[in-house]
């Protein structure tokens, strides 16, 4: 480890967070924790009471925690968490004259995910991820390698004097240089971070700044804005929790409007971040934050931006295509009884903008970390042209934003939120805004492909699962709301609404600006042969209490709706149908859960949430267009009815068992169901091996479990004489024909003598690990196949990797396998390519050597939904009851439902059909367009994207036409006022007036268009 992991596993290792429940002065905290050593924190904010202290404790126990967390002003004792990302730096090869002024003096940065683009194998000179000895997990997500202001058309807002003055942002990054020539308004700079200095050391805060508010050459948008810089990381990318708790309160005190945060990471269980950034926003602080660079892999969202109240950004490039680095949702939070959010909430350019240098002059970088202060600097505009600025908070600015959003084709929701960013549509909501009640997404359609994926990939049919649809509730009349009695499910009679039940489930508080709708959808027994689109809508009716109103107990209501489309197909036979357990699979956050793949050194935990939508989709994809429909089983085993299902499908499964779950997956295999384990590699001499020091909390981690948790599943299969051992292999071979990869997995220890066992040859990766030597193992079982001995009993297909059906790492994929085992399982049709095949040995007895055995003093029953803890080992808590929906009570309406449920959100008060655009004059805005010579630019004035004036040019040609013919009007009425005032003589040819001349000037796309 290097010299700052030498320091910080010292006495910083012993820092704790401890929240107090309201805002005390220093000597009022100071006297609750007298007897803790209190460790001084200097910045701008200690002169101010603080709702926190940062509290040195050696060797911390759980007692000594509790004994703090017992005192009734403390709400909660946190470890001190690091926020690291190292930034790699290589000279920019772009051209950029005369924008390099300073190329001489100034490094550049270079982009790089954190998760290859290219997922091959790393060498063995590269090591094995835990070799870097550090994890963080909330990072600056910064740029890598055109000015974007008046793409978006910011200029015809800056003709119209919008500027952004009056609105105070705060940019929270790496700094600021205080002479800086393109900023005029920066108001205050101050560090929060352990460096004496100011200044920018990186040049990242220097280009969000920029973007924001630049006022020359890479011009930002709201050049008059009131920029107040937060130092929050060092030169070297390091920042603590305590900083930003300490610089948010500033923020709050300082009363904030807009805050760019280009900073994210998974952990969503930082309870103080997350607290504060929740109270940022229940002050009216409106937080703009990248959703990450994790793409293009699902299930990589990144927080704060996954918050509902907080404005999440991905990124586009200048083609209007979702950028490959740009993270994808669902939100994870809600797994494995729920399902996730729409995230982001919008895209907007991150790919190539131009923004400003260090020191001067312009650059070049993208990343959701520049397309955030795209969206920070419209926001700031956008805020500037509002006359009432009691209208704007954090919930009205995201309705304005995603009800004006452009919808990208062929696109889902899950990549593009909802849409991409239309400014000048967003002022016009704004300025025609109401406070009202909107919900995100506006709609529900299980038939609108490509948008609604995955919903609109498999039909509903009854028996099945309910489909879940998280809905976010946004509240824009204020902080805090209530959902008035019960939302209400009105099926449309003449649309076969009542073929559907739905079950509704909500917040019982909206805090802050926001809350969840969380609607079930199932099918009604009487269409369990029927096949159609049934419709019908929920009604809910949130209120607020009036912030202005004199009447005391005033409220303000708003009633929205959710249209709600489905296609129901009768019952696919059993065979065709799979479940996928999800309730046994755990992940990052809030254990250490490591990666299936130990090569991974960049990505070492298990953080996307094993979902069939998130890193299993490809899969999910291969099965649907091979006829499968596929379940998610959120509930123990003992929750489903298993006479409906073919195949029960466990993939790297981390959770234990409940001694009930196991004897019911005994009877009902015996009763015909199917299993197929795909497992991962479980070593705990590697598992000791692969501690690491977290640069979160500041404790070396040793992983509870490995990339599956073996012993647990042995537990499961042991009945039938089955058993995973704890070798750990890797390596390429053929199978039937396939190219494939063994990556960190498991062999098969014990198998029943009259079943099918494959083995192939491997290297040990565990000896490889441990004592840094190479060795090949002949014959590895690694696949094994079972037909049960019972009558009509089901099959048992076992594989010790993952990683060919995981999206995350995967280097070639195994789908045809798990065709392969799907025929088996399914319809007891074993493949002559695995029956017949050289590879085929004798069943493992696994006398030779004991199974692996669960780590001693592991702590997974911190995280764990089945075990909870005891003196000595832990035991099973009692089987939680299944869940159960109470579904709401039908109100029939007897009226035609719409047949396009896709519109724009109308705000009550909007519509964006009849609300005319602004009308300005022609207006060349004073920025230095893109050079034809830059890579990328176009040869069009102003630098306004090629393909956009048959779009909108057209809205602007009735005003025109209207003028032109007044004009003309006007001029004939002087003509023949003239005439009769005058002698006659010979009429000369009238000229064509000019003014018609100016008229098809503007039809022909020659002046700048709205």
């Amino acid at each position: 480890h290097n010299s700052l992991t030498g320091v910080i596993s010292g006495c910083w290792s012993e820092l704790y967070i401890v929240a107090f429940t309201g805002y005390f002065s220093a000597k009022a905290r100071s006297l609750y924790i007298s007897s803790w050593h209190i460790v001084p924190r200097e910045n701008p904010a200690s002169d101010f009471p603080s709702d926190f202290e940062l509290v040195h404790i050696r060797q911390a126990s759980p007692s000594s925690l509790l004994t703090l967390e017992d005192h009734p002003y403390i709400k909660r004792v946190t470890p001190q968490r690091k926020v690291f990302r190292s930034l790699k730096y290589i000279p920019s090869p772009e051209p950029a004259a005369p924008c390099n002024a300073t190329r001489g003096t100034q490094k550049w940065q270079s982009w790089q995910s954190s998760r290859p683009f290219r997922r091959t194998s790393l060498s063995l000179g590269s090591g094995f991820w835990h070799a870097t000895g550090r994890h963080s997990s909330r990072r600056l997500l910064r740029a890598i390698p055109r000015h974007v202001a008046q793409i978006l058309q910011a200029d015809v807002l800056w003709q119209m004097g919008h500027t952004g003055s009056g609105v105070k942002v705060a940019v929270f990054d790496t700094g600021l240089s205080e002479k800086h020539p393109h900023f005029k308004n920066v108001k205050e700079r101050t560090n929060w971070t352990n460096e004496k200095t100011l200044d920018d050391g990186l040049g990242h805060g220097t280009f969000v700044a920029g973007v924001i508010a630049s006022m020359r050459e890479c011009q930002g948008f709201a050049p008059d804005s009131e920029l107040h810089i937060f130092r929050v990381f060092t030169n070297n990318q390091v920042s603590y929790t305590s900083w930003f708790l300490d610089a948010f309160n500033y923020a709050i005190l300082k009363k904030i409007d807009v805050l760019n945060l280009s900073i994210g990471g998974p952990d969503f269980m930082d309870h103080p971040f997350v607290d504060k950034v929740w109270e940022l926003t229940a002050n009216r602080v409106i937080m703009v934050s990248a959703i990450g660079n994790d793409g293009p892999l699902y299930g990589t969202l990144n927080n704060p931006a996954d918050q509902m109240d907080v404005i999440g950004v991905g990124g586009i490039d200048f083609e209007d295509n979702i950028a490959r680095f740009s993270s994808r949702g669902m939100t994870t939070w809600e797994l494995p009884g729920g399902y996730g959010r729409v995230k982001p909430d919008i895209v907007t350019y991150g790919s190539g903008v131009r923004g400003s240098g260090m020191k001067e002059g312009c650059r070049s970088l993208s990343g959701t970390s520049v397309a955030s202060p795209v969206v920070a600097g419209a926001v700031t505009l956008l805020a500037s042209t509002v006359l009432n600025r009691e209208l704007v908070n954090p919930a009205s600015m995201k309705q304005a934003l995603i009800a004006s959003a452009r919808r990208l084709p062929g696109v889902n929701m899950f990549e593009q939120g909802h849409g991409k960013l239309d400014l000048i549509r967003a002022y016009q909501i704004l300025n025609s805004y109401r406070p009202q009640a909107s919900l995100s997404p506006s709609y529900i359609d299980l038939t609108e492909c490509p948008y609604m994926w995955p919903y609109c990939s498999q039909p509903i049919y009854y028996g099945g699962m309910p489909t879940i649809v998280n809905v976010t509730i946004l509240n824009g009349m204020g902080v805090t709301g209530r959902i008035v009695d019960k939302p209400i499910w009105q099926p449309y009679l003449p649309q076969n609404g009542d073929h559907i039940d739905v079950a509704v489930s909500y917040s019982p508080v909206l805090w802050p600006w926001a809350g969840y709708l969380a609607v079930s959808i199932s099918v009604a027994k009487k269409a369990a042969s029927w096949e159609g689109i049934a419709q019908g809508h929920v009604m809910v009716t949130v209120a607020s209490p009036a912030e202005n109103d004199s009447e005391v107990g005033g409220e303000l209501t708003s009633t929205v709706k959710l249209p709600i489309k489905v296609k129901i197909v009768p019952t696919p036979p059993r065979s065709k149908r799979v479940l996928w357990d999800q309730y046994h699979n755990l992940r990052y956050p809030p254990g250490y859960f490591p990666r299936d793949n130990l090569r991974m050194k960049n990505d070492p935990l298990d953080w996307n949430g094993d979902h069939i939508h998130t890193n299993f989709r490809d899969m999910y994809q291969h099965l649907r267009s091979m006829g499968y429909f596929v379940e998610v089983l959120g509930a123990p085993i003992t929750c489903f009815d298993a006479s409906q299902y073919g195949t029960l499908l466990m993939v790297d499964s981390e959770e234990e068992y409940f001694p009930e779950e196991i004897t019911k997956l005994r009877r009902d295999i015996d009763n015909g169901l199917s299993l197929i384990i795909f497992s991962d590699w479980y070593n705990t001499s590697v598992m000791r091996k692969v501690k690491f020091y977290d640069e979160n909390t500041r404790q070396w981690w040793m992983p509870d479990t490995g990339g599956a948790n073996v012993p647990a599943l042995n537990d499961l299969i042991s009945v039938w004489g089955m058993a995973f051992s704890d070798g750990l292999y890797e390596g390429d071979f053929t199978l039937a024909d396939h190219d494939m990869y063994y990556a960190s997995g498991c062999s098969i220890a014990r198998f029943p003598e009259d079943g099918i066992v494959i083995a192939k040859n491997l290297k040990d990766q565990g000896l490889e690990v441990l004592k840094q030597e190479t060795a090949v193992v002949e014959g590895v079982p690694i696949l094994g196949l079972y037909q049960t001995p019972s009558d009509g009993g089901g099959r048992i297909a076992l594989y010790g990797d993952s990683n060919c059906i995981d999206d995350s790492h995967r280097q070639k994929d195994c789908f045809w396998l798990l065709d392969a085992l799907l025929q088996y399982t399914s319809y007891s049709m074993t493949p002559p390519s695995l029956s017949h095949s050289h590879s085929r040995v004798a069943p493992p007895t696994g006398a030779e050597r004991p199974l692996p055995q669960r780590l001693e003093g592991n702590h997974l029953y911190r995280y764990s939904k089945v075990l909870e803890a005891h003196l000595g080992d832990p035991k099973p808590r009692p089987l939680p009851a299944c869940p159960h929906l109470s579904w709401a009570k039908p109100q029939p309406v007897n009226e035609t439902a719409p047949s396009n449920l896709w519109k724009h959100q109308k705000l009550l008060s909007v519509d964006l059909d009849k609300v005319a655009l602004p009308n300005v004059r022609a207006y060349r805005p004073q920025v230095r367009p893109l050079s034809p010579g830059e890579s990328g630019a176009w040869d069009i004035p102003g630098g306004i994207m090629p393909g956009r004036y048959n779009q909108e040019v057209g809205q602007t040609i009735p005003v025109f036409a209207f003028l032109g013919a007044m004009v003309v009007l006007s001029f004939f009425v002087v003509q023949l006022t003239k005439a009769k005032s005058k002698p006659k003589r010979r009429k000369p040819r009238i000229k064509r007036p000019i003014y018609l001349q100016q008229q098809t000037s503007a039809s022909s796309g020659k002046n700048p268009t709205v």
